[in-house]
């Protein structure tokens, strides 16, 4: 048999395809839906003196899971959101309220923020 290779089996290398868009961020210091979400799971959970473990397993969620969600690296469905929420007592419409609740603090604090930069900047101009 010979050793040598036909070009039909030779291997070429695709060329790499166009970079894919980028993902649309939020805007700079505006916070993300999911970060919020879950802050408001694990200081809630923190209250009650719960673990990850306690919490996870009454929702019938897998723990790693939980902690992603509260670590706000996942998005969650509203069906898994609602089992955590109640697992800790919550509704799902109690969770959502605190979380636009903090939206609407931290948006309050990142625009006075903003506008008192805007204001030194005008200050220091003049």
């Amino acid at each position: 048999m010979s050793n040598q290779v036909s070009d039909e089996a030779r291997v070429v290398p695709l060329r790499p395809g166009p970079a894919a868009p980028p993902v649309p961020r939020a805007t700079p210091g505006e916070p993300l839906w999911r970060d919020l979400v879950g802050g408001v799971l694990r200081r809630e959970r923190l209250a009650q003196e719960r673990t990850l473990r306690e919490v996870a397993d009454e929702a019938r969620i897998s723990l790693p899971y939980l902690s992603e969600i509260e670590r706000g690296r996942k998005e969650a469905s509203s069906e898994v959101l609602a089992a955590a929420a109640g697992a800790l007592g919550l509704g799902l419409g109690e969770l959502l309220s605190l979380a636009q609740g903090e939206l609407t603090r931290q948006a309050g604090t990142a625009r006075r923020t903003t506008r008192h930069t805007s204001y030194q900047g005008l200050c220091l101009a003049a």
